[in-house]
């Protein structure tokens, strides 16, 4: 059964709060200095389709925004739907693709879910992805393996988040990219 009000579970509405994170073998969601660039020679809009198909809306922490607002634009062809930032201090010069959000986490993923259209609300950032799962907001893992070892950089997941049991169902290979799947066990 699922909890509209919180976005976790298979809603009448529909969608789940899936936390969407590459990383490469070694355990790193971004390299040093917060450094994304290395794995968008593996994985494109293209690379898992239905992934991209049910995504209707993300929700991205003010860090990861920032970084990819550095990266190359890339030619693909993902919408994922509405973009919705968390943060404490929204930007003197808005991005009129994005909303950017100073609420708490709670009030912030039934923002942007609601916004999903009945779709899955992707999540990106390590703070704000630690933050959905610490309240048992996230219904699934996804996980794009890059055979990369980057050797430092950002952990999939920061220090003090504590145990967090998952059920593997799915595993799929597109290329050189390994995506793993997890339910979240509440």
């Amino acid at each position: 059964m699922s909890d509209a009000s919180t976005g976790t579970g298979d809603s009448a509405d529909g969608g789940k709060v899936v936390v969407n994170r590459v990383m490469s073998l070694d355990g790193f969601i971004a390299g040093p200095d917060h450094a994304m660039d290395w794995f968008s020679e593996y994985l494109t809009a293209n690379t898992f389709p239905e992934v991209m198909a049910a995504t209707g809306a993300m929700l991205v922490g003010r860090g990861t925004y920032d970084v990819a607002q550095g990266m190359p634009e890339q030619d693909t062809d993902y919408d994922g739907g509405p973009q919705f930032v968390l943060t404490h201090e929204p930007p003197d010069k808005p991005d009129s693709g994005v909303t950017f959000l100073t609420c708490d986490i709670e009030e912030a993923v039934a923002t942007a879910r609601a916004a999903a259209g009945g779709k899955n609300l992707e999540v990106l950032g390590a703070d704000v992805a630690a933050q959905c799962l610490r309240r048992g907001l996230v219904d699934e893992i996804l996980v794009y393996v890059v055979p990369v070892l980057l050797g430092d950089g950002v952990r999939f997941s920061p220090p003090g988040l504590g145990r967090i049991d998952l059920e593997p169902f799915s595993n799929t290979q597109s290329g050189a990219v390994t995506m793993l799947r997890y339910r979240v066990r509440k």
